[in-house]
Parts: C-alpha cells; sequence; structure tokens
C-alpha cells in the first residue's frame, strides 16, 4: 500500500496519508496550523449528528439523490458516535470560521461513503465533500450550529447531572447537621450561631440559583446558525432548509433545537455562548466559596478550625508523616480559577463579530467545553470523595460555640447593646465566660443569664 495518495482541493494536488479519509483541505490545515489544542470531540460528534440531519432533510426536499443521502447519514453517523475519532485531526487555533474543521467533517464523511460503496479514496465519486456533504450549507453556519449542539449536549449529559448529584449531597449533609449549632462567623470573625445544616443549605442554594441561571440560557443554546449559510441569508439552501434541520435534529438527539430567528446574529453575535459562559462563571464563583469554606473550617486537625473532618484520600506530604491535605478542594477552586480566565477569554472573542461573521469561533467552542468538562468532573469528584465522606467533630464545634463572646447578643433585648457589650468585653480581656463576666459585673443573674443565652433559640 502506497504511504500517500494524492487528492485536490481548489488550490491544486496534495499528499495525504493513504491510511486516513481526510482530504486535501484538511492536510493543508495540519501543515499551516500545526500547534495547540486539538479540536474539541464534541464538536466533532456535533458535526456528525448535523451532517446527518442535512443530508435527510436536503433528500427530503428533493436536492440530493436518496441513495447519496443514505451514504452521506451512514458515514457521518460514524462520526457522530466516535467511531471516526481519529480521522479528525486539526487544532483549534485555525481559521476563526472553522471552515477547516467544517472540511475535515466532509472530506471524512464523503471518503467514508466512497469506500462503503468500494470506490476509490479522494475521487469524490459517487459524493463529493462540498457539492454532497456540504450541500445547502456554510461553514459558516454549520460550525457555529455544531458548536451550540456541542454544549447543549455537554451541558445536559454532563454537567448538570454532575451539579444536581452535588447539590443533593449538599442538601443530605444539611438534613443530617440541622441540628448541630454552631458559631458563625462574618468579617473572619466570631458572630452570632447557626446550624451546620443551615450553613450547608447555603451552599447547597448558592449552587442552585447558579444551576437556575444556566438552564435559563438554554433557550439561545438551543438556537442554531443552520440555514443562515455564508452571511445570513440562506443563499444556496432551499426554503425552510434550517427549520427542518432543527427539527431532525430534536428528533435525533432528543433536545429542542430550533432555528435561530434571526440568522445574521446567529452568524455574526455569540451572545448566546457568551451567556452560556457566563453562567458557568457564577458557578464558578459560588464553587470558590463553598471549597474554600470547607478547607477553612477543616483546618488543623489540630491548630486550626477543625469544625470538619475531611475523607483522608491520600497523604498529604511528601516529608510529614500523617498530613492530610484538602486537595479536592483545591483542585476544585483551580478549576473555578481557569473558568474565571477562560470567561474573559469567550467574553473577548464574542465581541470580535466584524461584519457579517464573528471570526473567533474555535476559540470560544475550545473555551466552553473545557470549562464545562472542568466543571463537569470538579463537581463529580468533589462530591464523592469530599462532601459525602466529609463528618462533623461535634465536641470541637460544641466546644468552639460555647466559648464564643457573640452568644452575648442574646442579652441585647433584655439588657441593651451598651451593657451587653460591656459584659463581651470584661470576658475577653479576663478570660471569662460570659456568664462569670455578666455575673462579676452585676448586669445580669445567672439564672436570667440561662434562660436568654441559649445558642439552639438563635438559629
Amino acid at each position: 500500500m502506497p504511504a500517500t495518495r494524492t487528492e485536490t482541493d481548489s488550490l491544486g494536488p496534495v499528499e495525504v496519508p493513504a491510511e486516513h479519509y481526510w482530504g486535501a483541505q484538511t492536510q493543508r490545515s495540519l501543515r499551516n496550523f500545526p500547534f495547540g489544542a486539538p479540536m474539541p470531540l464534541a464538536v466533532v460528534q456535533a458535526f456528525g449528528q448535523l451532517k446527518a440531519a442535512c443530508a435527510e432533510v436536503n433528500a427530503a426536499r428533493g436536492v440530493l439523490p436518496d441513495h447519496l443521502a443514505a451514504l452521506i447519514v451512514a458515514a457521518a453517523e460514524e462520526v457522530s458516535r466516535g467511531q471516526l475519532d481519529a480521522e479528525f485531526p486539526l487544532r483549534v487555533w485555525q481559521t476563526g470560521s472553522g471552515t477547516q474543521t467544517n472540511m475535515n467533517v466532509n472530506e471524512v464523511i464523503a471518503n467514508r461513503a466512497i469506500a462503503a460503496t468500494g470506490g476509490v479514496l479522494g475521487s469524490k465519486v459517487p459524493v463529493h465533500p462540498n457539492d454532497h456533504v456540504n450541500l445547502s450549507q456554510s461553514s459558516n453556519d454549520t460550525f457555529p450550529a455544531a458548536m451550540h449542539m456541542a454544549v447543549a449536549i455537554e451541558l445536559h449529559q454532563r454537567l448538570i447531572p454532575s451539579l444536581e448529584a452535588l447539590i443533593g449531597a449538599l442538601r443530605h449533609k444539611a438534613e443530617t447537621y440541622a441540628g448541630l449549632i454552631k458559631i458563625g462567623r462574618t468579617h473572619l470573625q466570631d458572630a452570632v450561631p447557626l446550624s451546620l445544616g443551615q450553613e450547608f443549605g447555603g451552599y447547597a442554594s448558592q449552587l442552585e440559583l447558579g444551576l437556575a441561571g444556566l438552564r435559563a440560557t438554554l433557550p439561545q443554546v438551543l438556537q442554531l446558525a443552520i440555514g443562515g449559510t455564508a452571511v445570513g441569508t440562506g443563499l444556496n439552501a432551499p426554503a425552510g432548509f434550517g427549520e427542518a434541520v432543527a427539527s431532525r435534529l430534536a428528533e435525533r438527539i432528543g433536545l429542542p433545537f430550533t432555528s435561530a430567528p434571526d440568522k445574521f446574529q446567529a452568524l455574526a453575535g455569540q451572545e448566546g455562548l457568551a451567556a452560556a459562559h457566563g453562567a458557568l462563571t457564577v458557578l464558578a464563583g459560588s464553587l470558590m466559596k463553598i471549597a474554600n469554606d470547607i478547607r477553612w473550617l477543616a483546618s488543623g486537625p489540630r491548630c486550626g478550625l477543625g469544625e470538619l473532618v475531611l475523607p483522608e484520600n491520600e497523604p498529604g506530604s511528601s516529608i510529614m508523616p500523617g498530613k492530610v491535605n484538602p486537595t479536592q478542594c483545591e483542585s476544585l477552586t483551580m478549576v473555578a480559577v481557569q473558568v474565571m480566565g477562560n470567561n474573559t477569554a469567550v467574553q473577548m472573542a464574542a465581541s470580535q463579530g466584524n461584519f457579517e461573521l464573528n471570526v473567533f469561533k474555535p476559540l470560544i467552542a475550545h473555551n466552553l467545553l473545557e470549562s464545562i468538562e472542568l466543571l463537569a468532573g470538579s463537581c463529580g469528584t468533589f462530591r464523592e470523595f469530599c462532601i459525602e465522606g466529609l463528618r462533623a467533630d461535634v465536641a470541637h464545634i460544641e466546644a468552639q460555640r460555647d466559648r464564643s463572646l457573640m452568644l452575648v447578643t442574646a442579652l441585647t433585648p433584655a439588657i441593651g447593646y451598651d451593657r451587653a457589650c460591656a459584659i463581651a468585653r470584661h470576658a475577653h480581656e479576663h478570660r471569662l465566660s460570659l456568664r462569670e463576666a455578666a455575673l462579676v459585673l452585676g448586669e445580669i443573674s445567672g439564672e436570667e443569664f440561662d434562660r436568654l443565652v441559649r445558642p439552639e433559640q438563635m438559629v
């Protein structure tokens, strides 16, 4: 077998590896952009579904023969299932419209269809990558459509279930520790009590709000640019093509895809994906806060706050025997920072639409899908290896609570702010309990103090 075969495009012949299905335009892109991260396979596999749906609609509209449509659909479905992942070597850092990845998909599907008929790879007979696989389409509407599809699929299949499971684990901790009263903290200083369950319930609610915000962006993500072709006018596509493809994709994938109501916006702007990544950044901020709280509350174990006991997942030090570190918290906070950084890039890229086309699309796809992957993975491991095995040091929490000077707040309605403040200051300066200081100052009787200062009634 020869090591290469000759394929052609509008610029002439190109030698491509004989064992692969890609063609001349893919090979040129490999030569011109050989650096950086590969195009996310989620985009490639979404392209497979998109090309299959386009072929089906083209056949139904009578612009593509049924037997060619069947060949294209069969090959495209192999792409969508990941069976041809090795045929997609192109990098993120290519043309900003994603044209070369669209052509990579077209070439692979065409040659795979040709191979299925026993034809000659690269002959473009009986299936042509442009005339048949790309029929009624442009890179300018297929790439943004595939981006949106990939993001929608990854959100529904990976991030949202992972986040819901983490919220459930936090709610379980809230129920478990609903009756455990601890000291609160504001400004990193002691404050009035709350229950540990209330603290964990607050964490769950933060993530529920973030999830609701993410869900609110989904209708825009589910709007597809397909049908706009080159500049949004739909040139060379049958009437109603975009709506028919979106409907077919909804049936194929099980998500309510729709045709973008304004194809000019869908090609030139990226507001939907920018909003989606903004929602991911809100989630990242909440996860940062939760992870930091937990590692602070678990600090010690003897010389820190020490209210929580972390699961012992792995040794924490190469030099200090017996050390256990909050590794899941650290991993999650690093993910949060990466997502925040990705958001800066996405928002800047979304602002770079010039006239009829945004040409930062591969960057947006890469960063969005990376953020989804990181958040989905870290929420899963944080739940499994931190939250679910986390336990409270009940004795230490109760001792800390009973020593707190801020329990004096319960006396304010009875004796006033200034007199309560005097008790707290006296207790702190003379290392007394609040009760002892109150009795020394003669501000209140022991019986009255015991009746008023009851942490379980302060939450």
